[in-house]
């Protein structure tokens, strides 16, 4: 005989019994419950002070028999057999309630996550007898003018009950293929995007329109944000349990396929929200790998990005079998050997150290290269700035060349360097660096340090920033604060205010402004050119303030080809 599933601590002999013979019990396919059925649950609820329910299959045999507490029942794991977008489970949970009280939250979120074909939930009287039932199915279209996605009804008595159930679930099934034939297909998914506001709304909404901006750019439609006001970060699900039971419920009315934080998961927490919703759970720093991951072309960004994957996910394989470690032979050493676990650990490592031999590698070319220039006594210019402020667009228009450039997140992540020429016949190397943004995963910084060396040997930063995005100084405020990890906080630079055309005044409104004066800043358009001139005469007189020379021991740049 299967087990009981659920609270059954503490229970006597005689009511263990007693919900054993449940298993002799039999509804009819036609009908939602049998009136022999429904007294016998509400007998042992009176009883016992607990819930009592079943799961149902639709030939009406009982799959499982559980008991609750005085307020909910924990459903058994019923696997994914049918489930789907335009299936039900094939399974109905019939159960009682101690009280007179309609479907709960919990039945409701029972009703949408597992997909079930009916929620029944009836009244247990003071007798023992049942009494009133309450019954919920799911709805192909919102219901209502709170749009919920489920319908419920109330009839007096088990004895009224006039439902053919499987009859019901079969047309659900028809309309919910009906009503999902005419969407679009998503291929990369369909998100939540969900965050903790913990320092004002405002700062809240500025990161999510950017997590909203890393979601479009990973090819992701976004269906719905959500925010939770608190004073810190649930340590099991980021948000309460009842808000992300609420998550799921919108998930399920929007036909959402994964949830996205913008927070840092850690392993627990994610291990936690696996187990308690069945999307696909991802953080940002998840989402900002994905993106490097689809805009890596070269084999030196491909290595960095797996390296930034590696690091991400060693400290996430589970913790299971501990006690089955590697164990040596002889007395106490007999074991049965490395475990799965640790043989993945093993790999992960194994890949982590080759892949740093490789881009080690990488930095000693790079290195190469570098002292060439220095050699040449080459003035270095590097752009850097958030991502998507236009700095590989203006790298374009100053050296007429055709690094890619679109209107997304991390579009450039290779390093791409130039040569300019200056007016008076002084030639820089510029370089456009991969860009910033707030809360750069470590795991990207560590990866990418091959790249950020460039940065290392600039003799002038052109710091880009867009000035028609309000949140501007909370991002020229995160690259500070990265270029000081970096160690570049005395470095020189020139602060470039872009995108002006988009702002009312174009450069004149923008230098007018405070910030502008205030930081010593320029203003320009890298799309039309406006404000280049000016850019490029600024720039010249901090480079050669300090006495830069572009020529070495009297040798022109046309004698000799300088290296990129």
């Amino acid at each position: 005989m299967p087990a009981i599933h659920g609270n059954t601590q503490g229970l006597k002999p005689s009511q263990l019994q007693r919900l054993e013979a449940t298993w002799r019990q039999h509804v009819r396919p036609d009908e939602v419950v049998s009136a022999e059925l429904a007294s016998h649950l509400c007998g042992l609820t009176r009883e016992m002070g607990r819930q009592v329910g079943v799961l149902l299959d639709r030939r009406g045999d009982i799959e499982h028999v559980i008991v609750g507490d005085a307020t909910r029942l924990e459903l058994p794991d019923v696997g994914r057999m049918r489930a789907g977008d335009t299936r039900l489970r094939g399974l109905r949970l019939v159960h009682t309630h101690l009280k007179d009280e309609p479907l709960t939250p919990d039945d409701i979120t029972d009703l949408g996550l597992l997909r079930l074909d009916l929620v029944c939930a009836i009244e247990t009287r003071p007798d023992g007898q049942p009494g009133k039932v309450y019954l919920g199915h799911l709805a192909p279209e919102p219901v209502g003018p709170r749009e919920r996605f489920w319908k419920t009804v109330m009839v007096p008595d088990v004895h009224a009950l006039d439902v053919d159930p499987v009859a019901q679930a079969e047309e659900l099934e028809e309309a919910f293929g009906h009503a999902i034939a005419g969407q679009e297909v998503i291929t990369q998914g369909r998100a939540l995007l969900v965050g903790v506001a913990m320092e004002g709304r405002a700062a809240a909404e500025a990161s999510m329109a950017e997590l909203r901006e890393l979601a479009r750019t990973a090819g992701i439609e976004v269906l719905d944000v959500a925010f939770q006001a608190r004073g810190r970060v649930d340590p099991r699900f980021v948000v309460g349990q009842g808000k992300l039971e609420e998550l799921n419920l919108q998930a399920l009315r929007l036909h959402a396929d994964m949830i996205i934080f913008d927070h840092d998961l850690t392993p627990a927490q994610a291990r936690h929200l696996s187990d308690h919703t069945s999307l696909k759970v991802l953080d940002r720093t998840q989402l900002i790998l994905d993106i490097f991951a689809q805009h890596a072309h070269s084999a030196e960004g491909s290595l960095q990005v797996e390296l930034a994957q590696l690091r991400y996910r060693l400290p996430r394989l589970a913790q299971r079998d501990e006690g089955l470690s590697r164990l040596m032979g002889g007395i106490g050493g007999r074991g049965p050997g490395e475990t799965k676990l640790e043989i993945d650990r093993r790999r992960v490592r194994d890949r982590i150290s080759l892949l740093e031999k490789r881009i080690d590698a990488v930095a000693a070319s790079r290195q190469v290269r570098r002292q060439r220039r220095v050699r040449h006594d080459v003035p270095i210019i590097s752009i850097v700035g958030y991502t998507n402020v236009g700095k590989s667009t203006l790298l374009n228009h100053l050296t007429d060349s055709d690094v890619v450039v679109e209107n997304k997140l991390f579009a450039t992540l290779d390093p791409s360097s130039r040569r300019l020429r200056f007016p008076r016949d002084r030639e820089v190397i510029i370089t456009d660096t991969v860009g910033f943004i707030r809360a750069l995963p470590r795991t990207l910084v560590s990866a990418f340090r091959a790249t950020l060396e460039e940065l290392a040997d600039a003799d002038l930063l052109l710091h880009v920033v867009d000035a028609s995005d309000p949140a501007y100084r909370l991002q020229m405020e995160a690259v500070e604060k990265i270029l000081q990890g970096l160690g570049m906080q005395d470095t020189p630079r020139l602060l470039v205010f872009n995108k002006s055309d988009l702002l009312e005044g174009g450069v004149e409104g923008v230098m007018s402004s405070l910030e502008a004066h205030a930081n010593d800043g320029i203003a320009i358009s890298a799309r039309t050119g406006e404000g280049l001139t000016e850019l490029l005469l600024r720039t010249e007189e901090l480079l050669w303030h300090e006495g830069k020379s572009l020529t070495a021991s009297g040798r022109s740049f046309q004698e000799e080809p300088l290296p990129y």
